[in-house]
């Protein structure tokens, strides 16, 4: 079973973007989502994407914290896109940016439409209790948060967050 060990962070600045290696447009919509799994009738989300002109399958546990069950497979970029026109509640869109660091690669989602403005920077990593640097641009971890999940974000997008979970997160920054 494909186990996928990943840490969520806010950013502090911008400093991350003179570093970046290249990045890429997604799409992104959930054909079992958070309604699904914050209701208790669900032990996955099942996901939609597309990134650049290639779609994607993704099978994820909805068990929180920093390490699940994740499969993702590729399909055609046909399939992808009729999957995000008809069976998905919405559809995110982010640029995703590359950053190594050390040698490891952080992924930075900058959030597009509703979710403008958030930012959150994400490693995977080989074990739970892998070392990985903190450059001085990454923030307050999120991991366990999950309002910072893609599958919660298009159900509950940052346009709507309260001014005071807003200010959460810039305090902890």
């Amino acid at each position: 079973m494909a186990i996928e060990i990943e840490r969520k962070f806010l950013l502090r600045s911008d400093a991350w973007r003179d570093a970046v290696e290249h990045s890429e447009r997604m799409a992104q919509g959930y054909l079992v989502g958070a309604r699904a799994l914050r209701d208790g009738t669900s032990r996955a989300s099942v996901r939609a994407r597309m990134v650049g002109e290639q779609g994607w399958l993704n099978i994820k546990a909805a068990t929180p914290g920093i390490a699940r069950a994740e499969f993702d497979y590729p399909i055609p970029a046909c399939d992808a896109r009729a999957l995000l026109d008809t069976l998905c509640d919405g559809v995110m869109e982010k640029i995703r940016h590359h950053v190594h660091v050390d040698g490891m690669l952080f992924e930075i989602d900058e959030f597009l439409g509703d979710n403008a403005g958030l930012l959150v920077a994400e490693i995977e990593l080989p074990a739970v209790d892998a070392p990985y640097p903190r450059p001085p641009w990454l923030g307050r971890e999120v991991s366990a948060l999950r309002r910072y999940y893609n599958v919660h974000l298009i159900e509950h997008p940052y346009r709507h967050w309260s001014p005071a979970e807003r200010a959460a997160e810039d305090a902890a920054c």
